[in-house]
């Protein structure tokens, strides 16, 4: 059963390495995973920005979309989504309307901020997305910044 340290550091480094592999594929180094209540890799995603230039394709948010139109409620209310980095508000309100028990993230929305600055691509926002869970209705667990050096280490380099 997932939850314990060990498991989230196991899974969140996969979430890690999928985002080295988003930036060897020429995407943004961004990556989630939806683990289901066994500790199973359901689904994996990377971003989505390209090959449309899509602002609202990151990670979370198309792995949510992905996740709430195939899986079960029941199921996944006991998920738990790994991204390399902290889900922003847009990917917050979907890991939140999609109902996902727990987010375990790598990277701050703040130390992102700091990499990317004002990019074009990617103008981070500075809202933690515990901030956002907050405003809502029900709890949604969150557990990070956690290896964040290890998730800030594929950003290096790529947002000039």
């Amino acid at each position: 059963m997932a939850g314990t340290e060990l498991d989230h550091v196991a899974l969140l480094r996969l979430a890690i390495a999928e985002s080295l592999k988003a930036r060897e594929a020429g995407v943004h180094p961004f990556a989630s995973i939806l683990v289901g209540p066994d500790g199973a890799v359901l689904m994996t995603q990377h971003n989505a920005f390209m090959p449309d230039h899509d602002m609202t394709g990151h990670a979370e948010r198309v792995l949510m979309t992905r996740a709430s139109t195939s899986l079960p409620m029941e199921l996944l209310r006991e998920c738990t989504i790994y991204t390399s980095a902290e889900p922003c508000a847009m990917c917050a309100g979907a890991i939140y309307w999609t109902g996902l028990k727990r987010v375990v993230y790598g990277m701050s929305e703040h130390h992102l901020k700091e990499i990317t600055g004002n990019h074009p691509e990617n103008p981070t926002l500075d809202l933690p997305c515990r901030v956002v869970f907050a405003a809502g209705q029900r709890q949604v667990e969150v557990i990070g910044p956690m290896l964040e050096e290890e998730a800030a280490l594929v950003h290096v380099g790529v947002w000039g």
